[in-house]
């Protein structure tokens, strides 16, 4: 299946910055300096749930995810990875890699709806998706 017909959803637009493509997912970082935050999206029209990935698009994703918490949890020495697919705001499928550490904003609770979202400073941003596009093979 190409990905052509591909959109992003202007909201995971909005909220974060590109970092690179990976084969299969679009890798975005999201815009909230208090957790480094990954969110990939396959580059396939119309998914909302993981089940509606085909085999082996399903498993270049499981690899994907994989390359990405590992750059993500090398890059910042996190305690902790969580990786969701939620989909109850944004429908289009996403999967989201967020590095935490003990005694964050949201330790050890989840980080959504906790607390006011900080933007990262340009140079902040643009630094960090430097270092995850080295780290991801991007460079």
């Amino acid at each position: 299946m190409s990905d052509a017909s591909f959109s992003l959803d202007p909201r995971l637009e909005a909220d974060t910055f590109p970092v690179l493509d990976l084969p299969l997912a679009t890798v975005r970082l999201m815009d909230d300096s208090r957790f480094p935050w990954l969110i990939l999206v396959p580059r396939r029209p119309g998914l909302a749930e993981l089940i509606e990935l085909e085999g082996d698009d399903r498993a270049v994703l499981t690899a994907e995810i994989d390359q990405a918490s590992r750059a993500l949890k090398t890059l910042t020495g996190c305690d902790k990875l969580n990786v969701a697919a939620l989909g109850n705001m944004v429908r289009q499928l996403h999967i989201h890699i967020v590095a935490r550490f003990e005694g964050d904003a949201a330790w050890p609770g989840p980080v959504w709806g906790v607390g006011e979202r900080r933007t990262y400073a340009s140079p902040q941003a643009m630094l960090l998706v430097a270092r995850l596009r080295a780290a991801l093979g991007g460079a």
